[in-house]
């Protein structure tokens, strides 16, 4: 806050397309899609008109008790295109609220068949999962999380395979299902589920799993009866490359957490898919009470469920999937310009999921110190370009929005490329 408050804040006034506008008039790409959520651009009339139109009938009824039509019908849309068998759909209003509720599931539902032992969690190294309490039990990123660890409930940790700093793909990934598989072998019968970002960790630095990883974490799980659930927050709706992260390996997990990408950007809904197995559990007579008590006075709002309709219809209308599929392509070549420069450390991509790891040193792998500030000299100096990103250390973020054109693209990457090159190399 010292360093906001001493320095020129940046206050947007309005979108249009891929830009955003400050009070000063000034333009920028949305270099980060806003926090890694827009998906076709600011401003988009189909989903103005969405909101508008639903404004004529509703803007709020609540889902406790009954229903409105637009939650059942977002709600029967998400269960065609995620994983086979999430056929259960809770709304809320938030990633982290999604994850809350995701691990409240998972410990109920062991605790309604009366199996009380399963209660435990496996969390990832370096994992983020929102900044509610229960979500940050299962976080892992001291920086974040570490102040609030009296306040929290231990969780199992499990290294994320970093290939970069752990030996490569084998290695890493080798340590990862090594310590799950050890882990479930001796502590299965106390433990409730696993949680992961399938494919890529995001608030870590953009970290892409070794091929095959998720599905194998998937599989131990299924062995030892743990429950599975991914944190699609980040990863979700196209981000990688598929509208599902964990659709790259063909994995199905037993609840799967919703957000960010859901309404297109407009709008703070979420979801947390489960599967017809977790359901029953909570399906009884009334004076059982295996009711699963959790709600959030904005859930299944109108608003928010008939512009993520409408942002859905867009992606088959547009087939947006393909196109992601094509622009990352394009997006590599052109970040191979920048992959010998002495600073850049590597390069990490998933679809449009584009994280920059820079280094004081390109053969020792040696970091830059924190007290250096170098992702976010080299974000602010993108920002002088034209362009708005947000750092993760000293990993430079490229997340665009999957609209953007390949001219858009190409303008972006210029920006991020210069910002790294001025500011490692002075130039």
């Amino acid at each position: 806050m010292k360093d906001y408050i001493h320095s020129d804040p940046l206050i947007i006034e309005r979108g249009e397309g891929i830009k955003l506008y400050d009070v000063q008039g000034r333009a920028y790409y949305d270099g980060f899609s806003s926090v890694w959520l827009n998906i076709h651009g600011h401003n988009v009339p189909e989903l103005n008109q969405a909101i508008t139109d639903q404004l004529g009938q509703v803007a709020h009824s609540t889902l406790l008790g009954m229903a409105n039509i637009p939650a059942i019908e977002l709600a029967e849309k998400l269960t065609t295109i995620a994983p086979k068998g999430l056929n259960k759909v809770f709304y809320s209003d938030s990633g982290a609220t999604g994850v809350e509720i995701a691990i409240k599931m998972a410990f109920q539902y062991w605790h309604n068949q009366g199996i009380r032992d399963k209660r435990t969690f496996i969390t990832m190294n370096q994992a983020y999962h929102g900044d509610t309490i229960g979500a940050v039990s299962v976080g892992a990123i001291p920086l974040y999380h570490e102040v609030f660890r009296p306040m929290l409930f231990p969780s199992h940790v499990i290294p994320y395979p970093y290939a970069y700093r752990h030996g490569g793909d084998e290695k890493a990934m080798e340590a990862t299902l090594t310590a799950l598989c050890h882990l479930l072998e001796n502590r299965a019968s106390e433990i409730a589920a696993l949680i992961v970002e399938p494919i890529v960790q995001g608030a870590s630095g953009i970290i892409v799993m070794p091929s095959g990883c998720l599905r194998e974490m998937a599989d131990l799980c299924r062995k030892h009866d743990v429950l599975f659930i991914a944190d699609e927050v980040a990863t979700g709706f196209g981000r990688t490359g598929a509208m599902f992260a964990c659709d790259l390996e063909d994995v199905c997990p037993d609840l799967m957490v919703i957000g960010k990408g859901l309404t297109g950007g407009y709008s703070p809904v979420a979801a947390t898919l489960a599967t017809d197995d977790v359901y029953s559990a909570f399906y009884a007579d009334y004076e059982e009470q295996k009711t699963f008590f959790h709600g959030h006075s904005f859930t299944g709002n109108p608003l928010g469920c008939a512009v993520a309709l409408a942002n859905l219809k867009l992606f088959e209308d547009r087939n947006l999937i393909a196109g992601v599929k094509t622009k990352a392509s394009f997006v590599e070549h052109k970040l191979n310009a920048i992959n010998d420069r002495p600073h850049v450390g590597e390069i990490r991509q998933k679809g449009l999921m584009i994280g920059i790891e820079l280094v004081r040193e390109k053969v020792t792998r040696q970091p830059y110190d924190w007290a250096e500030r170098i992702g976010v000299r080299a974000s602010l100096r993108a920002r002088e370009l034209g362009m708005l990103t947000r750092p993760l250390g000293n990993v430079m973020v490229f997340i665009p929005p999957l609209a953007s054109t390949e001219s858009e693209l190409a303008a972006m990457t210029d920006i991020l490329t210069e910002s790294i090159i001025s500011v490692t190399e002075g130039g």
